[in-house]
């Protein structure tokens, strides 16, 4: 398994399914949370969204750029957590919303957000896996992953998923982070074997200093967190930040890649 975030692998904690119901159910019922995520963040925080990873108001725009969907389109979610950036992008380019979530709690909780974003009956949220998203053959006109796509344990197997759900011509826009040469890590060599053109790759410059301060934040309030979130959710968290320490200088930095279905 893979921390709950998406910015570093910390299977040594060997998080249990159930944990990210339970995290999900916390981090949306904490303000302690979402008051340290804004402050991490700053001015590009997008309070609407209250995302729980590096989603910005940078990297907003950039997925409207990349999707390059027409009014009216099928977005699809991958890994779509509490919902927020799938419903802040559908509402925006005027689609409809299927979100595909591991934890059945995170897609409970993005369904009750949908009419906040006037999307009731406009969005739907399902659980299923990035290998197997249960989305018809062709259906999508776009789809977006944020922080959440490079977790699946078949990461060839998840790429030809997302083509399969794509219609032709149709963008998947995703963050990662890329490791020419290496068989998990070179996306833009998966997304070609997958039948993908890649489209971009652009760095998020905001991505990693943002990780830094919201980590450091988290560790210095950390009996506030255990007392908000529960032992468990908050200490699964609390590692998260320390393994990120130990290991960011040797981490590629966090990029938005644009890949389009070829033919």
């Amino acid at each position: 398994m893979t921390m709950l975030l998406g910015v570093v692998d910390i299977s040594e904690i060997g998080i249990e399914d159930d944990d990210y119901d339970a995290a999900h159910t916390a981090v949306h019922a904490s303000p302690l949370m979402r008051r340290l995520a804004a402050e991490a963040m700053g001015e590009d925080y997008p309070a609407e969204v209250d995302p729980s990873s590096s989603c910005s108001w940078w990297l907003l725009g950039r997925l409207v750029a990349a999707l390059r969907m027409p009014p009216g389109g099928r977005l699809v979610d991958l890994g779509c957590g509490r919902g927020g950036p799938g419903l802040w992008l559908a509402r925006a380019l005027g689609a409809q919303l299927h979100g595909v979530d591991f934890s059945r709690a995170a897609g409970e909780i993005a369904a009750a957000r949908a009419a906040d974003f006037g999307l009731a009956g406009r969005a739907r949220f399902e659980k299923g896996t990035f290998e197997r998203t249960g989305v018809a053959d062709g259906w999508a006109t776009g789809a977006v992953s944020v922080d959440a796509l490079p977790f699946t344990p078949d990461r060839p197997a998840a790429l030809r998923e997302a083509r399969r759900i794509l219609a032709p011509g149709a963008r998947l826009a995703f963050t990662a982070r890329i490791t020419p040469g290496s068989e998990r890590g070179d996306w833009p060599a998966m997304a070609r074997a997958a039948g993908f053109e890649v489209e971009d790759a652009v760095v998020d410059e905001g991505a990693d200093p943002y990780w830094r301060r919201l980590h450091a934040s988290w560790l210095a309030h950390a009996d506030a967190l255990i007392a908000e979130l529960g032992e468990r959710p908050a200490g699964n968290l609390l590692t998260e930040a320390r393994v990120f320490d130990r290991d960011r200088a040797s981490l590629p930095p966090a990029t938005l890649l644009a890949l389009r279905k070829a033919g």
